[in-house]
């Protein structure tokens, strides 16, 4: 999963960036990787994968990953080259989902560059960035549909209507994923479009330390903002996600009771990240290694076998699969054979959430 970090200068972003990854690298014992100095790569936090190691004395533990592209402070103007934002939007086109950084705090020694703290009108400042960008993007691709329909493609010509649409629609100054989709057909085009406004979003609400709990009426703004495009919000405090980043599971965990939360922001987003794109992790294990492995819910076992291999998916004969709880509560897979648990299951199974499988195949 690839998750892009939006914001203006000065909301909290690359603070809650960089306690992020850090965090994510250390609670999963996966080492931080800098692909480069815009992108970083941390574990998904899995609790079943610990148990699962020691289930089957395992000798590697690998968890999903989310990857994160952080885009530099976008301004007014970003998508004409203003600051440095139009220097990564490129970037953001081949993410899965959106985290915008919106700052839901006062504070009279942090300059917001727009002079006074306003949630919604910063959403909106960054979304007509993203908008103007994609106008552009989108006239492209239409002049390009317009000279093929004008050859006889028939698909051709159906883009193009779909591609004026989406452009009347921007220019309302409405993002991409508002607007409604009539067929598979448009959607499968949409999504190859990778337009920005286009993409799911997640709002970060970054607030001080005594809004962790219960947020506060900017929060409660963006809250309401987000259901209205049918989105998600959660709260954040970055200096606490950069102050708990230092510590191990266990001081974390009491830091986070003393806070009154159950969750740290990087547990918070990861979860919103999974329901907002309908995801789910199905696991491998043995004594060479236990493995996460990221699938959209409703995936077949034969296409899951693929996240793994081509091959596996190409000569799929079988998926031999227990329940993690299932496993949990008989103890060991042999129990769980012995009980019936463990189950055949064939082409059209389709994979649920803590499924653990062996695939069988032939190539």
């Amino acid at each position: 999963m690839k998750l892009g970090i939006v914001g203006l200068p000065n909301v909290g972003k690359s603070t809650l960036f960089n306690a992020l990854t850090k965090a994510g690298a250390e609670s999963a014992n996966y080492p931080f990787c800098t692909i480069d100095p815009n992108v970083g790569v941390v574990a998904v936090p899995d609790e079943r994968l610990d148990v699962l190691a020691k289930l089957y004395a395992t000798e590697k533990i690998i968890p999903a990953l989310i990857e994160f592209v952080d885009i530099a402070g976008l301004v007014r103007g970003a998508s004409k080259g203003e600051g440095l934002g139009n220097q990564f939007l490129s970037h953001i086109r081949e993410v899965d989902a959106i985290v915008h950084v919106v700052r839901c705090f006062d504070d009279e020694n942090i300059v917001h560059v727009d002079g006074s703290v306003d949630p919604i009108r910063d959403i909106e400042t960054i979304n007509l960035e993203l908008i103007f960008s994609d106008m552009e993007v989108a006239d492209r691709r239409l002049q390009k549909a317009i000279k093929a329909a004008k050859g006889g493609d028939k698909t051709a010509a159906r883009e193009a209507a779909l591609l004026e649409r989406v452009i009347a629609h921007l220019e309302e100054g409405k993002c991409a994923r508002l607007l409604p989709i009539e067929s598979e057909e448009e959607k499968l085009f949409l999504d190859s479009c990778n337009l920005l406004t286009y993409k799911p979003v997640l709002y970060a609400t970054n607030v001080q330390e005594d809004d962790i709990a219960t947020g506060n009426d900017f929060v409660r703004q963006v809250e309401t903002y987000a259901v209205a495009e049918g989105s998600e919000a959660f709260i954040v405090c970055a200096q606490i996600e950069q102050e708990i980043a230092e510590l191990d599971d266990e001081e974390k965990q009491m830091f986070l009771d003393d806070l009154g939360v159950s969750q740290s922001g990087l547990d918070r987003l990861i979860a919103a990240s999974y329901k907002l794109l309908g995801l789910i992790s199905f696991l491998t294990a043995g004594p060479k290694e236990v493995r996460a492995w990221t699938i959209t819910n409703g995936t077949k076992a034969p296409a899951a076998a693929g996240k793994i291999h081509s091959d596996f998916e190409r000569g799929f004969i079988r998926a031999e699969i227990v329940s993690y709880n299932d496993l949990m509560a008989c103890g060991t897979y042999n129990n769980a054979k012995e009980k019936g648990l463990v189950r055949i299951e064939g082409k059209e199974y389709v994979v649920s959430d803590g499924d653990i499988i062996l695939f069988r195949f032939n190539v």
